[in-house]
């Protein structure tokens, strides 16, 4: 028996009817069926996933193997199975939900043997919206370093590994671990590898998101979440000397599983939980966050870390809620410079520098979000109808910016707007002139939300204008030409400022004035 050129590993738990698109996509591959090696492990599956299997085995004789097990739990054990029954010279594991580009594996395989890769990245890219992080894919290399890119962003397992590079550094996949089981095998394999490649020309592999949302990593727990980072910290120690290259691997850690614990779900858990989370969390902090990774660290994954680092449950609790508040802190501005008071800021107990609380490029994102307060018709300094639009901001900042930093529109038409100090804060009047409303509405009229536009300090941040409390102004009857429109000024289910023009028609005309008039009455 030949040996074939690429052993494709599937573990499956429960993946109907998505296994049905993945063997689909493996049996079509033009790398042809002669070249091509599946061994599917079924994990125990309840759903008809083995009669699935069973039917590509039966139909495929010779490329299709099933083999069977007990649920593991995990696709950590049906995987390192698989690996002791591959043959091909490379092997490729796909998730069973998930698909292949009809030419990946031929692609992969060439760009391997052509370049002496040990291990190959193809283009993945989500669907059902997956996230799949794409830095790693924005050319295609021949070769790529693991610790100074975006390779150490993109360690799941579905990649091209040479067999060799496995069978020779006895790779497997940790067994322990229900999620995240893949991450040590990719890293350990990267880090072995004479060559890491990538191919981003071609969308090699589609990434699914299920319907039901049961893909592993978005159905697990905190406690395994929890488990999961510190393993995984633990394996990078004890896996690469301390320096840049571990904090370079280390920086991805602490960044997703670390500080991705440490959000609003964070604080729904009862305080003895949150206080033992906070105490594992601190540990490896303590331990591990290096200068070096807290300086590359994003703003507000940085604080997160250090505080819990740093400071008591409360103190992190609070900023917690903070930055998963949907508004900024109370501000200082400082020469041009916009500082947020979130926890620890100015403290000397903790002697953070101020540029961690600079939120200047968001500024003009949060002076964006106006609350309106009246819609009301007008009169311009000409006697013509006008729209009055007034909005409130919190921000007594916006005013120092002047109304050009402002523009508020209805559609495409924007209005003339002002801006005055009060409230506390800003208040925003626009006017939009009425024969202007009308001169751009479609025939068939409209229903157009009012939206803000801000640019402030290098920025500029769009949002509609909301209100907490429902407004209108009253409809009014308006001719445009020959045409006839009423325009309610009002607020829609979601709290937004709309403007509905709506052309009044002989039929909608009468309609109406069967309302008022009832058949039968006087």
């Amino acid at each position: 028996m030949s040996t074939p050129d690429v052993s494709v590993i599937v573990a499956v738990y429960n993946t109907m009817p998505y296994l049905t698109s993945c063997l689909d996509s493996l049996v079509g591959q033009s790398i042809g069926l002669d070249r091509l090696e599946v061994v599917a492990v079924d994990d125990g599956s309840t759903d008809g996933s083995a009669a699935e299997l069973d039917r590509f085995a039966e139909r495929y004789p010779g490329t299709v193997t099933v083999l069977r097990q007990p649920n593991s739990g995990g696709p950590a054990a049906p995987s390192n199975r698989a690996l002791d029954h591959a043959r091909g010279r490379y092997v490729f594991f796909i998730g069973s939900d998930d698909h292949l580009g009809p030419e990946a594996l031929e692609r992969l395989v060439g760009a391997a043997d052509r370049w002496d890769s040990d291990v190959v990245l193809g283009r993945m890219v989500g669907t059902n919206k997956r996230y799949v992080h794409q830095a790693v894919y924005a050319s295609t290399q021949e070769e790529v370093d693991l610790f100074g890119g975006d390779l150490a962003w993109s360690l799941s397992n579905t990649k091209l590994f040479r067999r060799d590079l496995i069978e020779r550094h006895g790779l497997r996949f940790r067994e322990d671990l229900r999620m995240g089981s893949d991450q040590p095998f990719t890293l350990e394999a990267c880090f072995r590898a004479r060559r890491i490649s990538v191919l981003a020309d071609y969308e090699y592999y589609y990434a699914v998101k299920r319907d039901n949302a049961q893909n592993i990593t978005y159905a697990s727990r905190f406690e395994e979440r929890l488990r999961c980072a510190e393993e995984l910290v633990g394996f990078v120690v004890d896996l690469i000397e301390p320096g840049p290259r571990r904090d370079a691997i280390l920086l991805r850690n602490f960044s997703w599983e670390v500080a991705k614990l440490l959000q609003r779900e964070f604080l729904a858990l009862d305080p003895d939980a949150q206080q033992k989370v906070h105490d594992r969390i601190r540990k490896l902090a303590e331990a591990y966050l290096t200068d070096g990774i807290v300086a590359r660290l994003a703003p507000d994954l940085r604080l997160r870390l250090v505080l819990a680092r740093d400071a008591g449950l409360d103190r992190l609790r609070d900023l917690v809620g903070q930055q998963f508040d949907k508004t900024l802190p109370e501000v200082v501005v400082e020469e041009g410079r916009w500082y947020a008071h979130y926890v620890g800021f100015r403290d000397p107990s903790l002697g953070y520098p101020d540029e961690w609380y600079d939120v200047t490029d968001q500024a003009a994102k949060v002076m964006v979000k106006l609350t309106a307060t009246a819609l009301a018709w007008g009169r311009d300094a000409a006697g013509a109808r006008v729209l009055v639009v007034t909005a409130q901001s919190r921000w007594a900042a916006l005013a120092t910016l002047g109304a050009e930093a402002v523009r508020i529109s209805v559609g495409e038409l924007a209005g003339v707007s002002s801006v005055t100090a009060g409230g506390p804060g800003t208040v925003v009047r626009t006017d939009f002139a009425l024969d202007q409303l009308l001169a751009v509405v479609a025939p068939s009229g409209e229903r157009r939300a009012v939206r803000a536009e801000v640019t402030a300090l290098g920025g500029t941040g769009t949002s509609p204008v909301r209100t907490d409390r429902r407004i209108s102004a009253p409809r009014l009857l308006a001719r445009h030409g020959v045409r006839f429109y009423l325009v309610t000024p009002t607020t829609n289910h979601k709290g937004q400022v709309i403007v509905a023009i709506t052309p009044v028609t002989p039929r909608r005309f009468l309609a109406r004035l069967r309302r008022i008039w009832p058949s039968g009455g006087k």
